[in-house]
């Protein structure tokens, strides 16, 4: 790993993703998490604050050390039992079977490597009962907009962390195994191939 994917792209991820849009959508939908959690991607931990007292505990996933370094930091003084996991969601999760209440992936599901099989393991950990609660961005409805997500992916990817601008969010879902209870989707401010948004929950079907 360079000094750019090592250092420099981690804090550039906690600069963008301290927008106040991304605040607003963290403040609809990280409370209703409840239980124990699995966090995909928790980043520098930018989730913490706005998880409820009904979370027992959560476990953090991210395989950036420095980005998880700088989670650590971020949960010091919050009233939240938080445990780091530096891994990729889709490698086996050392979690058992049926053991967590809600998953919680913000931002996250474009750059995982393997985004199907991290939701295999997902399901495999998630209660039958249990929740995912997700904000995402993806693949826009406008023919003009995917055009250019297609020809800027190949280049973002390499300079964002592997991350996609194309991936259709409930589209990898449904095909994963999971019923989508409740989406919402639209452009958030900015340059629209960044911005598209799916923000929802869903659960094993």
């Amino acid at each position: 790993m360079g000094f750019y994917a090592r250092f420099v792209l981690p804090r550039l991820i906690d600069l963008v993703m301290r927008d106040k849009e991304a605040a607003r959508l963290r403040a609809a939908w990280i409370p209703r998490a409840s239980g124990e959690v699995l966090e995909l991607g928790a980043g520098s931990g930018l989730n913490f604050p706005f998880y409820s007292r009904d979370v027992r505990r959560v476990f953090a996933l991210d395989p950036s050390r420095e980005l998880q370094r700088m989670a650590r930091a971020n949960a010091a003084g919050l009233r939240l039992n938080v445990e780091f996991v530096e891994q990729s969601a889709d490698e086996p999760l050392q979690l058992d079977a049926e053991s967590i209440d809600t998953v919680v992936t913000t931002w996250s599901l474009c750059s995982i490597p393997i985004v199907t099989r991290a939701l295999d393991h997902v399901r495999r950990v998630l209660k039958p009962q249990g929740r995912l609660i997700f904000v995402e961005h993806g693949r826009a409805p406008d023919g003009g907009v995917i055009a250019w997500q297609n020809r800027i992916t190949p280049l973002w990817r390499r300079v964002a962390g592997g991350c996609h601008l194309n991936r259709k969010i409930d589209e990898i879902l449904a095909g994963a195994g999971f019923e989508i209870t409740e989406l919402t989707t639209g452009y958030l401010p900015g340059l629209r191939p960044m911005t598209y948004t799916y923000q929802g929950a869903a659960r094993p079907r």
